[in-house]
């Protein structure tokens, strides 16, 4: 078990389809200590449903700098060291997510850039000094950042956004041996996609396209993400890594 005894900061888990449960049962069969956050009271009662009694539960809202702020001051009085971390958060007004990326709110635009972009550069700033050496940062983006996805729009622009804040991440975070890498994953049946107009066609067109006609699951996801947070990836550094079964090829 290539991470037994590391200690695991997964954020983003709204229920059990979740691409971060996927990575976060993964680390959980590689011997992984986990510590989850949660926005509010509401998604603590359905992480609570999920996690075993030995994980540890904190609330971070990454809106709020403050917030961040107290959650790894928590974690630091809780757990101390970490070995890595999972960031597997983004968000956009639903009217954004179809119509003329033209039409796209001043409001709505920024909004999507700072839960989805901006606070993987906030948590990790307040997660730096928390890192052992090898440990490891994985955020999750989609091909939406580098091709026009029908009705993806706002939020395409801001997964480009956090592929890049991801690799001036990874040039820093390398100088202190954290390596920081992004999962471009498949379309998957999660809360966040069946929020984007056309997401049954989406996702049928991207299962379609799979190498052997079936979708990526989260599973798959799950078990990237576990060897890129771990020690064995400490050469994988600032790369998008497609888990989608091949759809990005054709």
């Amino acid at each position: 078990m290539f991470l037994d005894g590391k200690k695991i900061v997964i954020m983003g888990v709204a229920n059990n389809k979740s691409i971060a449960w996927g990575c976060a049962t993964a680390m959980k069969a590689q011997g992984a200590t986990l510590i989850y956050t949660y926005q509010n009271e509401r998604m603590e009662k359905q992480l609570a449903k999920l996690a075993e009694p030995e994980d540890l539960l904190i609330e971070c809202d990454v809106a709020s700098d403050e917030s961040i702020r107290r959650t790894f001051e928590t974690i630091k009085n809780r757990v101390g060291k970490i070995d890595g971390l999972v960031h597997a958060i983004a968000f956009s007004k639903k009217e954004e997510l179809g119509g003329n990326i033209s039409d796209v709110s001043r409001d709505g635009y920024a909004l999507a850039q700072d839960i989805s972009s901006f606070s993987l550069l906030a948590v990790a700033k307040a997660a730096k000094p928390l890192f052992n050496p090898g440990s490891g940062i994985v955020t999750l983006t989609y091909m939406g950042s580098e091709r026009a996805i029908p009705n993806y729009n706002v939020m395409g622009i801001a997964k480009a956004a956090l592929e890049s804040a991801m690799r001036y991440l990874a040039v820093e975070f390398g100088k202190i041996g954290v390596h920081v890498n992004a999962i471009s994953a498949g379309a998957i049946k999660t809360l966040a996609v069946t929020g984007i107009q056309g997401s049954k066609d989406l996702i049928k067109l991207s299962n379609d396209r799979t190498v052997d006609g079936d979708g990526v699951t989260i599973q798959e996801v799950g078990e990237t993400a576990a060897f890129l947070v771990g020690p064995l990836a400490s050469g994988v550094v600032g790369d998008v890594i497609y888990v989608d079964k091949g759809v990005h090829l054709t």
